[in-house]
Parts: structure tokens; C-alpha cells; sequence
């Protein structure tokens, strides 16, 4: 049987290949979408799997340390590995800045850590680990250093001596990782003007600049240094449920705690829920989009032919027939797009800032998505065939 939609996409096969391309880079800005998503998520899952822990312990009533800001002193961790259940634990600090690079500068996650401890990567691309107390750091590939670049964070330069790969925070931004006692500095460092103005108040303040030796200097001294962190993580003893060794913590460190579970959903149901929201917002409007181009083309296709209907009509074929070409075409139009889009968005998701996942299921999910959407599209072009008169094959 010969194919009538097939010939007639012979007959104006330019137009429907250009639709097709036009509709595939729709497509392939919703795999895209979709590709932003599933990278946030992957995003967020690999800074907790990077982190090592299976607690996090975090200041209470708050829901840090990638949510909101939690500080803690650095030496509960003392207290906390002294806790039933516990294996390891180590302080750790988060800080997102600029940081430089030759000229320009880097968004990036300071993370301060412990050597050899919980948070510290635990695998390197190139050079070590992070050996001394000061001025070492490893950073992430895509923070674009390499070994022995300096980079400037605050006052201080950092040597890099060591090249991660996919340690990023829950936004995207690469991780450059520090001694702790440096990251603790930088995240509370004052400017020289500052440490002058609060010399001076001390030395005007006559409850702080009493005759008694020394007082003056230990209170300076204090002020100017810091002892806090953002999180302790926690890693538990093997076979042991998480939250009965997070249990006791809250109870008698008076501290907030979370499993690895509570962390996910901090991440992933709360920290991402508006761009998550928003991504959705534009997959159902590029959705409409797309169904409008491929009812308004095969529409005005249907009227460019209603002659030929009428006389397709007129011999004896059935609605049926007429119907299933338009809707054929309609398909083999969402299939070309749909080949457009994927391999579009193979291509160009790479060269995006943000990691682009590209899943399988979503693309089977938007195949049969584009199916549908095409098959509804072409409702409004079969109704108007089928409401023409065979008459009109005859009165020209």
C-alpha cells in the first residue's frame, strides 16, 4: 500500500525538515532543563559522598552547614568522638567566595579540613595530600588550577599540591580545600583598619583596660582569633543505625544533629525546591510551545492540501486513512525533532557552566512525551480533514 503521508512529506520535504529542526532544539532545551535538574541533585549527593560522614552535627536549632549558617566551637569535637557509637570525627568549615587567579577570580567553596580526617578528598587527580598546617590547598579540577598555582584567599597565598575531581558544593561551585586553622582565620579575618579601630575601643573601654598586667593584650589577642566551625562530621561505628548514635548527641551535647537521610532532604526538598519549581515551570511552557508549532504546522499543511482530500474523499477513502496519514505525520515530525534534540543536547550540555546530567529515563520519558504531545497536536488538522466536502474535488 503506498504510503500517503510519506508522499506527501516528499512534496514539502523542506518545510517539514526545517520544522523538524525547529522543534528539535525546543526539545533539546528540555532535555537540557531537565539534564540542569538531575545535575543539581547529582551535585548535592556528591558533596555529602565526598564528605565521608554519616552525622553531621551542627549548631542547634538550625539547619546548617550547606542550608544556613551554623557555628560551634571546635573543641566539641572532643566531646562528640567521646560519644557511644562514635568512630570518627573531625571539624570541618564552609566558606563560598571569590578567589583569585592570576588577574581574575574564581567562585569557589573554601572548605577547611583536618589532615587525614573525615572531609579531607580521598582521591586525587594529580600531586597529595595536604601535608602542612598552613598554606597548602587542594583544589577541583574545574576550579582551572594546577599544581604549585598560588591562590590568594584574603591576605594569604595557598600553593596548590593536589587536584580533585567532582568535589563541589550544592550550587556548582568547586571546592578548594585548606588546613583548618587557616580556613578559620579566613572566614572570620578583619581587615588591618579593623583590628586598629577595635584596639582602640578596647583601650577607651575602661571595663576592659583595667591595671591588671596583661588583661588588655589576652583580650586583644582573643578577639582576634576564632575557634569556631561550621559542622563536626561524624562517621559511626560499622552496623550501627545513625540515629541511635545521634540520639545522645542531641540530648547531651545540646547540639543539632542529622543522618544522611535528614541531609538529603535538607538539600534536595529545601534547598533546591525553587529552582526545582522553576525548571518545572519551564518544561510545561516549552511543552505548549512545542505542541503549538506542531498543530499550527500541521494544520496549515492540512489547509495547503484540502483539495487533494476532497478527491481522496471522493474515490471512496476512508476517515480513517486521511486520519492516520495526518497523524503520522505529526509523529514523524516529533521523531525527527526528538533525534534533533537529543543529540543537541549531547553536545552542547558539556559546554554549560553547571553540570548537565543527562539521564536515559529522561529521554525515554521525553520520547514518549513528544509522542503524545504530536499525537494531540495533530487533533485540530485531522478534525479540520475531516470536515471537508468531496464536493469540492469537482467545483475547483
Amino acid at each position: 500500500m503506498i504510503s500517503l503521508a510519506g508522499r506527501d512529506i516528499a512534496n514539502s520535504w523542506s518545510k517539514f525538515a526545517l520544522t523538524g529542526l525547529g522543534l528539535g532544539l525546543l526539545i533539546g532545551v528540555t532535555l537540557t532543563m531537565a539534564g540542569v535538574y538531575r545535575g543539581m541533585v547529582d551535585d548535592a549527593m556528591a558533596l555529602l559522598n565526598n564528605s565521608g560522614a554519616d552525622l553531621w552535627v551542627v549548631q542547634k536549632d538550625t539547619q546548617g552547614p550547606y542550608a544556613e549558617s551554623s557555628s560551634i566551637r571546635d573543641d566539641y569535637v572532643r566531646g562528640v568522638l567521646g560519644m557511644p557509637g562514635v568512630a570518627r570525627a573531625a571539624n570541618i568549615t564552609y566558606l563560598t567566595m571569590q578567589v583569585r587567579k592570576g588577574e581574575g577570580e574564581i567562585r569557589a567553596m573554601v572548605v577547611g579540613i583536618e589532615a587525614q580526617q573525615i572531609g579531607e578528598p580521598t582521591y586525587l587527580l594529580a600531586g597529595r595530600q595536604i601535608t602542612q598546617s598552613h598554606y597548602e590547598a587542594l583544589a577541583d579540577i574545574k576550579t582551572g588550577f594546577q599544581i604549585n598555582d598560588l591562590i590568594q584567599i584574603k591576605r594569604h597565598q595557598y600553593r596548590v599540591v593536589g587536584i580533585t575531581r567532582r568535589m563541589v558544593s550544592s550550587g556548582g561551585d568547586p571546592m578548594v580545600f585548606i588546613p583548618i586553622k587557616d580556613a578559620q582565620e579566613a572566614q572570620f579575618l578583619k581587615d588591618n583598619d579593623a583590628i586598629l579601630n577595635d584596639r582602640a575601643r578596647n583601650v577607651a573601654n575602661p571595663s576592659l583596660n583595667r591595671p591588671i598586667p596583661g588583661l588588655l593584650d589576652a583580650i586583644t589577642a582573643a578577639q582576634s582569633t576564632n575557634h569556631n566551625v561550621n559542622a563536626i562530621l561524624v562517621r559511626i561505628e560499622e552496623g550501627l543505625n545513625p540515629e541511635v548514635v545521634a540520639k545522645p548527641i542531641r540530648r547531651w551535647k545540646h547540639l543539632e544533629v542529622y543522618t544522611r537521610a535528614q541531609m538529603e532532604e535538607i538539600l534536595v526538598a529545601k534547598l533546591i525546591a525553587n529552582s526545582a519549581k522553576q525548571i518545572g515551570m519551564f518544561l510545561v511552557i516549552l511543552a505548549v510551545v512545542s505542541a503549538a508549532i506542531v498543530a499550527f504546522i500541521i494544520y496549515t499543511m492540512t489547509l495547503g492540501k484540502i483539495r487533494e482530500i476532497a478527491v481522496l474523499k471522493l474515490i471512496g477513502t476512508q476517515n480513517s486513512t486521511i486520519a492516520s496519514m495526518i497523524l503520522q505525520q505529526a509523529l514523524g515530525l516529533g521523531l525527527i525533532g526528538f533525534i534533533v534534540g537529543k543529540t543537541s543536547a549531547t553536545f552542547w550540555a558539556p559546554l554549560f557552566p553547571k553540570y548537565v546530567l543527562l539521564v536515559p529515563g529522561d529521554a525515554i520519558i521525553g520520547f514518549i512525551l513528544v509522542m503524545v504531545i504530536c499525537a494531540l497536536a495533530s487533533t485540530l488538522a485531522i478534525r479540520a480533514a475531516l470536515l471537508v466536502d468531496p464536493a469540492e474535488a469537482i467545483g475547483g
